[in-house]
């Protein structure tokens, strides 16, 4: 549905050149939710507006549903861009109209008659379930409402791709849950093809089909959302991950020599993690059993993301030597990922 090839979009800033965009490629498949993710700088915005060309790129091509965006007059730009919706973080609603005038705009000049748009603005309002609002303002409403009338806006067109740039970044994260909700729900109801913008890996995790990672302009690391949190390669990967995760949580406990941590001899703490999408036994237990040993879960972080486990548990394990040992291999062969973090065996 999109492919971006060799795209950079560069800026003058202060007679020095930035390049927001920098040599970035990608495909994003039919139907597909895509996730496009970075810290404040990495050229995420940029990369988004250049798929309708609010941002034209300054070299490369962009292409949606097979026709090159970038080689468009100016009228057929007009034409393409009616199906490509785009959503943003502050909304954009015009405080003067109503709910059903903000979703009516983009069908003025479209040729439907006013009884056509009434009800395709009824409908819209429907699918979004704010049917309740039509004669609302904005000013009446919630962040979450206010987002669900801008969805019903992009979506008046008709369009085969939805840009989502920060779109819960105002929100709260109950109400980001529902928005997510609801773009799946578009999704799979519509066959919507969206790239969603985020600085929050807990997005990407929710909805996201496969995600890439950007970092100084560059698209660093891109895959599958199960892969990239299993096996993250980057730096930038890895510290988005720990905001996800309580995992990480050890770490700062062993630095401050936190009673919990405090080994007795024979013991070590180790992070065991998915790394594959087809683990799905009962380790722990398995391991306790088989092997002889004690484990003690400090921390568990497992859910389920595109019908596979992913995440971990931090354990002190407790043993013989030569037990644990054997118990780590067996995990090991069992495509779980074992990280010694403190070790005091001593042998028994």
């Amino acid at each position: 549905m999109i492919k971006i090839e060799n795209v950079y979009k560069d800026f003058n800033i202060k007679k020095s050149i930035v390049h927001a965009v920098d040599d970035v490629s990608l495909e994003i498949a039919d139907k597909e939710i895509y996730g496009i993710i970075g810290f404040s700088g990495a050229g995420k915005s940029t990369l988004v507006r250049c798929i309708n060309l609010l941002e034209r790129p300054t070299s490369g091509k962009v292409f949606v549903s097979g026709k090159e965006i970038t080689a468009l007059s100016a009228k057929e730009l007009r034409a393409a861009r009616k199906k490509i919706g785009m959503i943003f973080q502050h909304f954009n609603l015009m405080p003067s109209r109503t709910v059903a005038d903000n979703v009516a705009y983009p069908l003025y000049g479209s040729g439907l008659s006013k009884e056509e748009i009434g009800e395709r603005v009824g409908k819209l309002l429907s699918l979004v379930d704010i049917a309740d609002k039509a004669k609302a303002y904005p000013s009446q409403l919630s962040g979450g409402q206010k987002q669900r009338v801008a969805i019903a806006r992009a979506l008046a067109n008709d369009p085969d791709v939805l840009l989502c740039d920060e779109a819960t970044s105002a929100l709260d994260p109950q109400t980001t849950k529902s928005i997510l909700a609801l773009l799946k729900k578009l999704n799979n109801t519509l066959g919507l093809t969206i790239v969603i913008i985020t600085h929050e890996m807990a997005v990407v995790k929710e909805v996201c089909d496969k995600v890439a990672v950007m970092e100084n302009g560059k698209v660093v690391e891109s895959g599958s959302v199960f892969s990239i949190f299993a096996n993250p390669k980057e730096a930038v990967t890895r510290d988005f991950i720990r905001t996800t995760s309580n995992l990480h949580k050890i770490d700062d406990l062993i630095n401050d020599h936190a009673n919990v941590v405090a080994l007795k001899p024979g013991e070590l703490i180790v992070r065991l993690s998915y790394v594959e999408s087809n683990t799905s036994e009962p380790l722990i237990s398995t391991v306790s059993r088989k092997f002889n040993i004690d484990v003690n879960i400090i921390y568990a972080d497992v859910e389920i993301i595109k019908d596979a486990p992913i995440g971990g548990t931090v354990a002190i394990i407790n043993g013989k030597r030569e037990d644990i040992s054997e118990a780590v291999l067996y995990l090991l062969d069992k495509n779980v990922h074992v990280e010694v973090l403190k070790d005091a065996r001593i042998s028994n």
